[in-house]
């Protein structure tokens, strides 16, 4: 047998030494969802990767994992799976791993052609504390005073070390309470910005580990680490509140070095280190920005040999309890630079700055001058009716910089610990002539990666889906915030659950909501309510239909697009609680009544209207029960997911009691909905409320009524998500497309034809005149309209998941031309690889190209393509199928380019 066995072997490589090239390759290899992750603290990680192969309609049928903790795989594990189609998020199911430990891995496959890859590259993970206490370091507070009413500056906190022997490697594991900025010999220790991230703090913290090898030298190093109040005590919300978290800052470190003989050390945070408030930043906010005295630099602070004399010792902490959780989400990083296309003065003389796009992050300020010079710059989404600087929307936030220079020559100065929502800059006691090279927008976010391209003929859609994402830049900034510029900034559940599928269609956002979902579940109230916002600022105030449903609706969500079962599986419990909640508010009724604080916010109102041009308002009451249908709809089909049987058969029943008191309650004979909005038509028919014999009705009431308006939606945050999807499913594209390329108020193009280069919050927030709608309530950048997205990728362009196959292991591919369009072309970054959907008309043909990644199936629908002659790839198509005016078929993967006419 041993020799069959090596006899196998042999021939294994020979026959892959033999090949000019391997049709089978692995690339884009994951652990947890990250490239190379360090802090892995999940005892059961879960590995990916993609497949490329120069073959048609391969399907991988086996692979094989290894792990070891030495790069030559001495001493791997196999972990082997022969008949196994899965390529991502396969968990690891070897002996225990050890804490603090680096571990490699590799994988080939097997496919369907009897092809087997080579093994794919090396690639590592390191485990975290695994859930264990922090052996050594110990929590410092670095503040000689505290003060709990006003904001006090950033404290610098240093402490040197020598090192006698020659190192190997070296890793940093540092969080805080407080934002932190640390450095090893003056250096950055990380190019990430607003480390340790937002969460629900006192339930969980997370903790970073960086790789600080290169950083360290024989002899004596020192390390500083830069500690301001950020979202942990800082004002937060428009209420004056502060010190939400606690109200003082802390820091825990420990420097783990490993030498080339093997022996170990650890620097770690204690009552030896030193620490000063009189650094250059007098003021830091999240709201209003930075003061920053260049004069008061005290250079080398971070550095050997400095006189930190008249510092002070730092004291340990009385408090050495948090809820210490790895750095699961993506982080939040400088993703790109801006330079301003036009520098002006406006009527009233301002100097002002145009960024040409309104963004989110900080300048970097180049700047020449006396010492004491101070340039005051203050941040703005728009201009007034007249051209001048405008900043009544951003209510109580200053969003202000202050720089006072040093006089040393050329100084750069960039803020730390605060970030803006604006276009433009407003520039005060600039010394000299300002010119586009002394500023660059510095535009951060989480640093997820881009997965999209969208494309059409129409210049106007074009810019609307560059405001989408730009709207999803601007927001998704840890957290999934609501506005980035106003005294507010807020993890707002509504327009989370909104987004969360167009999101996750134009950048990775797996990890992002996988963390921030953590927080929805440790901020749920006891009795299983969700409050407004996450992580819960607003203490109490509550919960609301629509925006509680996040707690559903997201990890659903992320489990159809990314396939991730365990998201399903961690969230359950805070899934069912909240449903279980809302069924003992509705009672036996199953009418869940004042359950609705928003209703369908910012709906379309017009300020007059006569009896034929209803208001648009959707019933309270009827919104809370329609999202208590869909979330018991969604949770019966996450227990079937997990396998809990029993669980989804109760829930099919909850949500079968729930459509027969809403249809008693809200809906006549004839199918007509209470109160007659588009919100209301919308919702029962996105929830499967309505009996099918009373579906086409209603949807010809919400046709007329979209008619009756001149082709124009009135829905807010709640049906407009839903309103294009619902008109496809009852076969009324056309008017859906009528509403996307509508664009007169209230529209999506409207805001387009204003000069928008993001979703405003109102639809009408700069009306036709130039004036603004409400001061108080008005942002320029707010995504949840931008939900529009979502039915361009799945209906415009076509791709669909499959409930059944999550993660687009099986996805179908069904365009609908129509609208203005002559072509469109979107690519798709799927967790298997890239999704090509192109259509264009030209000469009264339709052609369509499709690209289909390895190890996946599609299910191909071409439109109007019934009797007529079709061609793939240059030949006549055969084993379709028609289907009404439809030609089916399904293929494997590969590129395909379809024609017939038109």
């Amino acid at each position: 047998m041993r020799i069959y066995f090596l006899l196998a072997v042999l021939l294994f490589s020979a026959s892959v030494t033999g090949q000019k090239k391997n049709p089978l390759g692995i690339y884009d290899l994951r652990c947890e969802n990250l490239i190379d992750p360090l802090g892995v603290d999940a005892a059961q990680p879960r590995f990916s990767w993609k497949i490329s192969s120069s073959q048609e309609d391969v399907m991988q049928t086996g692979y094989e994992l290894r792990i070891s903790k030495d790069s030559k795989f001495k001493s791997a594990v196999p972990l082997v799976n022969a008949s196994s189609g899965e390529s991502i998020l396969v968990a690891y199911d070897g002996k225990p791993l050890e804490p603090l430990t680096r571990y490699y891995w590799q994988v080939r496959i097997k496919d369907n052609k009897g092809n087997q890859s080579t093994w794919s590259k090396t690639a590592f993970f390191e485990t975290g504390f695994m859930g264990a206490p922090w052996p050594a370091a110990k929590w410092i507070e670095p503040e000689k005073q505290v003060n709990d009413k006003e904001s006090v500056p950033p404290t610098l906190i240093r402490k040197e070390f020598k090192l006698a022997k020659k190192v190997a490697s070296a890793r940093y594991y540092i969080t805080s309470r407080g934002l932190y900025l640390a450095y090893l010999n003056g250096k950055p220790v990380t190019d990430k910005v607003f480390t340790p991230g937002w969460t629900s703090y006192r339930k969980r913290l997370q903790y970073q580990v960086f790789d600080v090898t290169s950083l360290l030298a024989n002899g004596l190093n020192t390390t500083g680490v830069e500690l301001a109040e950020g979202w942990y005590r800082g004002d937060l919300g428009w209420m004056n509140n502060r010190n939400l978290f606690g109200n003082k800052l802390g820091l825990l470190a420990e420097l783990h070095i490993t030498y080339t003989d093997g022996s170990k050390e650890a620097i770690v945070t204690d009552d030896s280190w030193k620490a000063t408030d009189q650094g250059p930043v007098r003021f830091s906010g999240i709201y209003n920005g930075e003061v920053y005295d260049a004069r008061l630099e005290q250079q080398g602070w971070n550095s050997n040999g400095f006189n930190d004399g008249n510092w002070w010792s730092v004291k340990i902490s009385s408090d050495q309890q948090q809820a210490l959780t790895w750095q699961q989400g993506a982080y939040v990083a400088r993703v790109q630079e801006i330079t301003p296309v036009k520098i002006f003065r406006t009527p009233k003389g301002e100097l002002v700055a145009d960024m040409g796009q309104n963004m989110v992050g900080r300048i970097r300020l180049s700047v020449k001058g006396d010492a004491g010079t101070t340039v005051n710059i203050t941040h703005a989404e728009v201009l007034d009716k007249q051209g001048n600087f405008y900043i009544e929307n951003l209510r109580a936030a200053k969003q202000l910089f202050q720089y006072t220079l040093k006089g040393s020559g050329d100084e750069v100065y960039e803020p730390h610990f605060t970030f803006m929502g604006f276009r433009y800059i407003k520039i005060d006691g600039f010394p000299g002539e300002l010119k586009p090279e002394n500023v660059k927008g510095v535009v951060i976010h989480s640093d997820m990666k881009p997965t999209s391209t969208f494309e059409t003929s129409s210049a106007l859609i074009n810019q609307l889906q560059h405001n989408i994402v730009w709207g999803q830049k601007g927001n998704f900034l840890d957290v999934p915030t609501d506005c980035p510029q106003r005294d507010e900034r807020l993890g707002w559940t509504g327009d989370a659950q909104a987004f969360v599928r167009t999101a996750a269609f134009n950048m990775d956002i797996e990890a992002f909501f996988t963390k921030w979902m953590k927080d929805v579940e440790a901020d749920q109230y006891e009795n299983g309510a969700i409050p407004f916002v996450v992580p819960d600022v607003l203490r109490n105030n509550g919960t609301s239909a629509g925006w509680a449903d996040v707690s559903v609706i997201a990890p659903w969500t992320i489990y159809l697009c990314y396939g991730d079962k365990r998201v399903l599986e961690e969230q359950y419990n805070s899934m069912k609680k909240y449903v279980e909640y809302i069924r003992k508010q509705a009672g036996d009724s199953m009418i869940w009544k004042r359950g609705s604080v928003f209703g369908d916010w910012l709906y379309y109102k017009p300020e007059f209207f006569q009896h034929t041009t209803p208001d648009g308002h959707t019933d309270l009451d009827l919104i809370s029960t329609a999202f208590f249908g869909y979330s018991t709809s969604l949770l019966a089909k996450a227990a079937g997911a997990i396998g809990k049987k029993d669980e989804e058969m109760e829930y099919k029943n909850l949500f079968s009691k729930i459509k027969e008191a809403f249809n008693r309650e809200y809906v006549s004979a004839s199918g007509r909905v209470y109160t007659g909005s588009q919100t209301g038509y919308v919702l029962a028919l996105m929830f499967d409320l309505l009996p099918e014999n009373l579906r086409q009705n209603a949807a010809q009431y919400l046709v007329n009524d979209i008619k009756g308006r001149g082709n124009h939606l009135s829905t807010g945050f709640l049906g407009t998500p839903y309103l294009c999807h619902v008109l496809s499913r009852f076969g009324f594209d056309a008017v859906a497309y009528d509403l996307l390329f509508q664009e007169s108020f209230p529209s999506w193009l409207y805001p387009v034809k204003m000069g928008a280069t993001t979703i405003w919050e109102r639809w009408d927030g700069i009306r036709a005149d130039s004036s603004f709608q409400d001061k108080g309530m008005n942002s320029f950048n707010h995504y949840a309209y931008g939900a529009i997205g979502e039915w361009m990728y799945r209906r415009v362009a076509g791709i669909e998941t499959d409930e059944q196959k999550p993660g687009y292991k099986n996805f179908k591919l069904e365009p609908t031309p129509g609208g203005k369009f002559s072509f469109v072309k979107v690519s798709f970054e799927s967790a298997h690889g890239e999704i090509r959907s192109e259509w264009e008309i030209k000469d009264g043909v339709m052609n369509y190209f499709v690209r289909i990644p390895v190890n996946t199936t599609a299910d191909i629908r071409l439109p109007k393509a019934a009797g007529k002659s079709i061609t793939m790839n240059g030949s006549p198509l055969s084993g379709s199928r028609p289907e009404g005016d439809f030609v089916t078929l399904s293929k494997g993967s590969g590129e395909y380019r379809f024609s017939w006419t038109w």
